[in-house]
């Protein structure tokens, strides 16, 4: 006889199918999004155009001596081979992103040219030049920086007749360096800021699916074990209630599978994920545990309002929890879930008649205590604390968590 839908073998093993969903399909990695190759071209394309702009800026300032002024001495016109070198200092800039040092030392050589020549009109032609060693300082690797430094220096000293001139000038392109330096670092700090944000948002991702698991998959192996002692307790003398209870471990084994596949959609594609379950979902939770034999009393105080989303899964999560611990540990007969809504925020309560968590050993919310850890954090992030104090007739445990 087939069980859930699946097939029973030669061996009486089951052979679970169609019941069973595909957990690592969900996880599995997401397809490359079509589109990422083309936006990548098109900021390179942008990038060339802002490029070719800052040169055609640099190109036409340097231009127009050329073509609104005459020669001093004479009337004959500007000669191309004057020209060239402007034309030669403004071009690299084009590329002066892919081949930083390239560009600076074709515009300097450019620049020495234009004032060797001396013939062309009384400018300065290093627009291109500056452009070239801001990005060195800004893009190029340390050893590329090193270089423009020396071959900058070197050649205005060379080049510049008088010492004040030379130093006036090499202050202009010393700042030049220095503003390009600071960009790089500015970035540098941007990325490493953007990095540890990244970093901590993972941890955070990290820390609240090991709680959802925690919680999913602790809470139904809790009561799919006590369903099933109960289940072979009572399989020969009340047959009935014997197949209620297998029934019933079925039951959440089903519902704690298709919260796993929630989970692990909402890794994929958050934006796609259905609502996380909240106060909504607590009756249906307290039917599951009255199912493993304890007594749950469900009170609502106040006009139910609207949650942000981190506090309904806590306000669900948090119950979910404590009731577990209770079932597991707490040899408690009755327990009472109570629900308020106030003004000002909303809180909820779990109260047993159990042996208190100094006589479970310290194991009420959790091995070794991290369970009840887990709930404070995780309330804290929605916003909330987490006390806990005596339970019910002065018995047992209360965990209480307030939200703001």
């Amino acid at each position: 006889m087939g069980v859930g839908g699946g097939q029973v073998g030669s061996t009486g093993n089951i052979l679970f199918s169609a019941d069973v969903p595909d957990i690592a399909s969900e996880a599995g990695l997401a397809p490359p999004r079509t589109g990422e190759g083309a936006l990548g071209s098109v900021v390179v394309r942008i990038t060339w155009a802002k490029d070719a702009g800052l040169a055609a800026v640099v190109l036409l300032a340097q231009s127009a001596p050329f073509l609104f002024s005459d020669r001093v001495a004479s009337d004959e016109p500007w000669q191309l081979a004057e020209y060239l070198p402007v034309l030669g200092s403004a071009l690299p800039v084009v590329f002066r992103r892919k081949a930083p040092l390239l560009c600076l030392v074709l515009t300097e050589l450019c620049v020495g040219a234009y004032g060797v020549l001396g013939t062309g009109p009384a400018q300065p032609i290093w627009y291109g030049a500056l452009v070239g060693l801001y990005t060195v300082a800004n893009l190029a690797p340390g050893k590329h920086r090193l270089i423009a430094l020396v071959v900058t220096a070197v050649g205005l000293l060379s080049v510049v007749g008088s010492l004040t001139t030379a130093v006036r000038e090499l202050l202009t392109w010393l700042a030049a360096f220095a503003i390009g330096a600071l960009a790089r670092t500015r970035q540098e700090l941007a990325d490493n800021n953007a990095a540890q944000a990244a970093e901590l948002a993972a941890a955070r991702e990290r820390t609240r699916l090991a709680a959802d698991l925690h919680n999913i998959v602790g809470h139904a192996f809790s009561m799919m074990i006590v369903q099933a002692e109960a289940g072979a307790a009572l399989a020969e003398r009340h047959p009935q209630r014997a197949a209620s209870a297998f029934d019933a471990i079925a039951a959440t084994g089903r519902d704690a599978m298709s919260q796993l596949r929630t989970t692990v959609r909402g890794l994929r594609n958050p934006e796609a994920v259905e609502p996380p379950r909240g106060v909504a979902d607590l009756p249906a939770l307290a039917r599951k545990i009255e199912q493993a034999g304890l007594a749950v009393r469900l009170h609502t105080t106040g006009e139910p309002r609207e949650l942000s989303p981190d506090v309904h899964l806590a306000a669900y999560r948090v119950p979910q929890e404590a009731l577990t611990n209770v079932v597991k540990h707490a040899q408690a007969s009755t327990v009472e879930l109570r629900t308020t809504w106030t003004g000002g925020g909303f809180r909820l309560s779990v109260a047993d008649d159990g042996v208190g968590i100094r006589s479970a050993g310290g194991g009420r919310q959790g091995s070794g205590g991290h369970g009840l850890i887990g709930l404070r954090e995780r309330v804290a992030a929605a916003g909330g604390e987490v006390t806990v104090g005596v339970g019910l007739e002065e018995r047992g445990c209360t965990l209480e968590a307030v939200f703001a």
